[in-house]
């Protein structure tokens, strides 16, 4: 049964991959990543994907989650949302697993903060899914001049720097390609 269970999860993931690399090189963004955009005429309801370990994440999810509140966006954001499961079982991994995806299939976008090629895996996974729905994924690089994953920065609609977040056109969605050093 395990061994079945990890063969379904690399079929996934290959499937994810295929989806995030198709985009990396575009000038504009895919019709299908503005899809959600279209259905309400513009972009008001953000998952906002990012670790919150440690310190630092704290304080940019707190950032972005400011910048989004100040210019009027309807988020989620999974590090204020708890569900009714002790925390570290497998009951509680399943529902925080169902609400996050559920609140991603809610979304008209995606903001993800990104940590450079050592990223969590829990916010490649988010991209990744949001991607293979037609999302669009704005990338938020959290380190200047840091190396970057081309899973990751290709896969996204565009590539801004927490600051740019303040100003960044949710209505056009630009596209910003990743500069930087990359693998």
């Amino acid at each position: 049964m395990k061994n079945k269970g990890w063969k379904v999860l690399a079929a996934v993931m290959a499937s994810v991959s295929i989806a995030l690399a198709a985009g990396c090189g575009r000038t504009a963004a895919p019709a299908n990543e503005a899809k959600s955009a279209e259905k309400s005429g513009k972009i008001t309801n953000i998952y906002l994907a990012g670790p919150f370990f440690n310190d630092e994440e704290i304080r940019n999810v707190e950032t972005a989650e400011k910048v989004l509140a100040e210019r009027g966006f309807s988020y989620f954001s999974p590090m204020r949302h708890t569900v009714d499961a002790e925390k570290g079982t497998s009951e509680w991994a399943r529902k925080i697993f169902e609400m996050d995806k559920t609140e991603i299939d809610k979304a008209d976008a995606v903001v993800a903060l990104y940590y450079s090629s050592n990223g969590d895996t829990g916010t490649a996974w988010e991209c990744g899914y949001a991607a293979a729905k037609g999302i669009p994924i704005i990338l938020v690089h959290t380190k200047k001049d840091a190396d970057s994953n081309l899973m990751m920065h290709c896969g996204c609609t565009t590539n801004i720097s927490l600051d740019e977040l303040r100003d960044y056109d949710f209505d056009t969605m630009p596209v910003y390609e990743y500069k930087g050093k990359m693998f």
